[in-house]
Order: structure tokens, then C-alpha cells, then sequence
């Protein structure tokens, strides 16, 4: 599902990548430990396309992504990839439910299908009686789960999460946790999960752990 190969990344006379390679198959969830500065969110965004590496080739679900470009490159992350960070950049505006229908607004789907689409996910998730109910109205539980929807809302092939536990209480971290691999056994899809909770770690089909820009 994911191959990149030789990615590296600088930053002025920084270098943070030093020729990573990283492959994960359909269906599995692998994790990234190592600690702060050690380069693991500059790969995740890489390669979730969300930024360039200097060198190096990256091919997801059979597509040769740093090929893609403006439009293209765009539609191939909303429709194929999701993402779910720490903090869960939720619109406050809005409510929960059109909260998680705005990426199905993007890739083109009907207010009709996007909301059927929104609630049956949110009530999969456990929040079908907080769908009217904005953000502030939320526990940081709840809106994580809100964030976890609107990466799915378009079926994502690979959905990629940052530290997606990291403001948690600990009952409330390891709901979200078996949350990743109930969806992963009900979608298959391929999770790539940067933390550093080793009791997720553990979890997961893999653990790769990064230190100075290269997996050790």
C-alpha cells in the first residue's frame, strides 16, 4: 500500500531525513516511536503528501504521489488518504456532524450522501446523540472521535495519525486506541501511527523506531 524509498528532508542546514525507507502493506497498522526531534512527524507528512522530500520516491496504493501536482495531488488526498493529529483542528463554527461532512463536500458528494455518510459514522463511533453539538459542547474524547469520522468520511485508503492520543486521559487513550484496529478490521485499512505511547506501540502489527533521521 505504501513504498517510499530514500526520502530525505532538510531544513536550511538541518538535515532531518537521512534516506528512509518505509513500506507498509494493506491492512496493517504500523507505528513510529523515537523521541522529540528524531524526525518522525517530517516523514508522516511526507508521506501523507502534505509535504516534499529533497530525494527520494513515494508511490501509495499504486500511485507515484511526488508525480501529482495542484489539483491532482489534492483530489488523491482527500479522496485516499486521512489524517488525525493531537490536536483535532476542529471548525468551532460548526457542529459535529457538519463537521465531518465537509472533506465528502470536497470530493463532490451530494449534501444527501454526505450526511447519511456522516451520521452512520459518527454513530459507529459512539456519538449519535452529539451530532447537533459544537466542539466547545464536547469532551477532548469526543471531539478526537469527531476527527477520527471526518478522516473516514470519504473511505480513505491509508489513514495516517500523529500523536492522535496525546491530550487523553488514560481510560479515554485506550478507547482511541482500539478504536484505530476496530476500523482497521472493519475497512482494512492501512494505519500509520506516529507516537509515543509504548502501550500503543505494542499494539500494532509493527514498531519502527527513528532516531537522527533514520530508522535504527
Amino acid at each position: 500500500m505504501i513504498q517510499a524509498k530514500g526520502i530525505e528532508k532538510s531544513f536550511g542546514t538541518l538535515k532531518v531525513l537521512k534516506g528512509v525507507d518505509f513500506s507498509a502493506r494493506k491492512a496493517e497498522v504500523v507505528s513510529i516511536m523515537g523521541a522529540s526531534g528524531a524526525g518522525k512527524s517530517t516523514l508522516l507528512q511526507i508521506l501523507g503528501s502534505l509535504s516534499t522530500p529533497d530525494a527520494g520516491s513515494l508511490t501509495i496504493d499504486g500511485v507515484d504521489v511526488l508525480r501529482l501536482g495542484g489539483n491532482s495531488l489534492a483530489e488523491f488526498r482527500n479522496r485516499r488518504l486521512g489524517f488525525v493529529f493531537q490536536f483535532h483542528h476542529l471548525l468551532p463554527e460548526f457542529t459535529a456532524l457538519e463537521n465531518v461532512m465537509i472533506p465528502a463536500f470536497i470530493a463532490g458528494r451530494s449534501r444527501k450522501e454526505a450526511s447519511a455518510a456522516a451520521v452512520e459514522l459518527l454513530t459507529e463511533l459512539g456519538l449519535g446523540e452529539r451530532l447537533e453539538h459544537k466542539p466547545s459542547e464536547l469532551s477532548g474524547g469526543e471531539q478526537q472521535r469527531v476527527a477520527i469520522a471526518r478522516a473516514l468520511i470519504n473511505r480513505p485508503a491509508v489513514l495516517f495519525a500523529d500523536e492522535p492520543s496525546g491530550n487523553l486521559d488514560s481510560k479515554t487513550k485506550e478507547e482511541i486506541h482500539r478504536l484505530f484496529f476496530q476500523l482497521r478490521d472493519k475497512y482494512e485499512q492501512t494505519i500509520v501511527i506516529v507516537t509515543h505511547d509504548p502501550e500503543l506501540a505494542a499494539m500494532c502489527d509493527r514498531s519502527l523506531y527513528m532516531v537522527d533521521g533514520k530508522f535504527v
